[in-house]
């Protein structure tokens, strides 16, 4: 993993976004966090910890709390483990200029992993439960595209 696309997109003395730095979590599990995000386009920013950050995708609607909604999720560039704590303003002019709030946070445990799928039992406030992100070829960005959903 590298946050390298993380550093190039911000201005961080700008911004006051954590420093992209590898670091391994204090947390004896793996942990996630679910950003409310109220940039240009209102969404959801789901991110868990793997190999010293945090994998992230951008998901358009509120994370399914139910079984049977599927939620589209757009992977983005990984975020440093610090951004777990993040909440704040980032200024107009800034990549991702709006407002961060934490919605959900917690721990996870990873049932499987592969290039097509991720399975994973949330310990959160509001995720509670198994997930699933599955890879699909949807959307203006197939690469990057996967679907969320509940289990």
């Amino acid at each position: 993993m590298s946050l390298k696309k993380y550093k190039k997109k911000r201005k961080l003395k700008e911004s006051k976004e954590p420093k992209a730095k590898l670091k391994k979590s204090k947390s004896k599990n793996p942990i996630f966090v679910v950003h409310d995000h109220h940039a240009s386009h209102h969404h959801y920013d789901l991110r868990l910890e793997m190999n010293k950050a945090l994998k992230s995708w951008a998901v358009p609607k509120k994370p399914p709390l139910k079984k049977g909604i599927k939620r589209l999720a757009i992977q983005v560039e990984d975020h440093p483990l610090d951004y777990a704590d993040f909440e704040g303003t980032i200024p107009e002019g800034q990549y991702g200029a709006g407002k961060v709030k934490i919605w959900d946070k917690g721990i996870y445990e990873l049932k499987s992993k592969d290039k097509k799928k991720i399975e994973i039992k949330f310990k959160g406030k509001k995720l509670k439960g198994n997930y699933v992100l599955v890879k699909t070829n949807y959307g203006n960005k197939p690469e990057k595209s996967w679907l969320f959903m509940k289990v």
